[in-house]
């Protein structure tokens, strides 16, 4: 089910903003804008993101990837287009019913922590419920939960400055959860840790998600990040969202070069899996064993079949059995029960140039009525009160 659905958002920056809309809509380039003094800085987005779901949004320096995630929850006003989540429409409250939203049902985790470095860890932690007006005694034990769940039990007292990056970014995180908010938004998260680090807090988000299962949608410009993290993901250039789809999906049929390019030093044996590449059972039936017996059945196809694998195994993991085989990995869920067989031969051509699919077909234009007045830093930096 959706919960987060943003749909033909624009977001310009400078002067006649909607103008400028109305210019991108019948073709302009972005680059034409620039030259009249105007960023178009998100151009004709939309996104669906269901419940339970890390949706990860990537893209170079200047893509427009984090102006879009500040769009999500109000901190930037889309100059065009619609934010809903659980079916409220965020672009049409007042700013008053847009900060309750913010406290209450969205977290935000920056990139740099955003720590205030005269709270201890605890305080930090509890800071979105003492916003919203949460009595102390409560706010401490849903902070001190918070923590223990972001591995920081026995820090409470201690000060920002005398943890790590990676700890300070715990804490980040343990604010966020400490709301109970049902969105996450987090930017660039964990982009100012070293590689350990990084990796650590990837885990720690993962395993998190297993237990609480929010809704997340996560900024980053590390495509193996996007990979590990994203349930869905898109990938953005120059202000547009040039495709959409799992980890699968564009890794073997990028949309267009570009996507392809930005994947191809993509550890794919690590990315993709038995249940992505699998053929039909069927496929095996007729086949006859090195020991000459014919397969005609699931049963039999079981029995002579190298190994199993389950849909979410690394293909990394079926080379030896696939080599040592003339009969496929039987692919089985988790009652045993087979699935699809994955050949050696649909192993390798995997592994092979992507197929780059064909282009897509022109998003509907955005409405013209109803636009939001924009923000006036060109960079998209400035952000609206919280």
């Amino acid at each position: 089910m959706s919960r987060l659905q943003a749909e033909h958002l624009y977001k310009v920056f400078g002067r006649r903003p909607e103008d400028a809309v109305r210019k991108l809509e019948a073709g302009a380039s972005r680059d034409e804008l620039r030259s009249e003094g105007t960023t178009a800085a998100v151009i004709d987005a939309s996104i669906e993101v269901d419940e339970g779901q890390i949706f990860v949004v990537m893209g170079l320096s200047g893509s427009g990837k984090s102006t879009l995630l500040r769009t999500l929850n109000g901190l930037l006003e889309p100059t065009a287009g619609t934010v809903r989540f659980d079916g409220q429409d965020l672009t049409s409250l007042s700013d008053k019913e847009l900060r309750k939203v913010r406290s209450q049902k969205i977290s935000m985790v920056f990139q740099h922590f955003a720590l205030f470095p005269h709270r201890s860890v605890l305080e930090n932690a509890g800071y979105g419920l003492e916003v919203q007006g949460v009595p102390r005694a409560e706010r401490e034990r849903r902070a001190t939960e918070a923590l223990e769940l972001t591995g920081l039990k026995g820090w409470e007292k201690s000060w920002p400055d005398e943890l790590s990056g990676g700890m300070q970014q715990r804490v980040g995180l343990a604010r966020a959860l400490a709301t109970d908010a049902d969105l996450l938004l987090m930017d660039e998260s964990f982009s100012a840790l070293d590689p350990l680090i990084r990796r650590d807090m990837q885990d720690q988000l993962l395993e998190l998600q297993k237990t609480l299962m929010k809704t997340i949608v996560f900024i980053t410009h590390d495509l193996n990040e996007a990979m590990r993290l994203g349930d869905r993901i898109a990938v953005m250039r120059d202000g547009r969202i040039v495709q959409i789809g799992s980890a699968e999906d564009i890794l073997v049929t990028p949309a267009n070069d570009y996507v392809a390019s930005f994947t191809q030093d993509v550890d794919r044996t690590r990315v993709l899996t038995a249940g992505a590449i699998m053929a039909d059972t069927d496929t095996v039936f007729g086949t006859t064993t090195a020991q000459g017996k014919k397969i005609g059945t699931a049963e039999e196809f079981l029995a002579a079949a190298p190994a199993t694998a389950r849909v979410d195994t690394p293909i990394a993991e079926l080379f030896t059995p696939c080599s040592t085989s003339t009969v496929p990995v039987a692919v089985t869920d988790e009652r045993g029960e087979v699935l699809g067989a994955v050949p050696a031969g649909r192993l390798l051509a995997v592994l092979g140039e992507p197929k780059k699919q064909e282009p897509p077909a022109p998003a509907a234009q955005a409405p013209e009525n109803g636009h939001r007045s924009a923000d006036r830093d060109p960079e998209g930096k400035v952000i609206a009160g919280a």
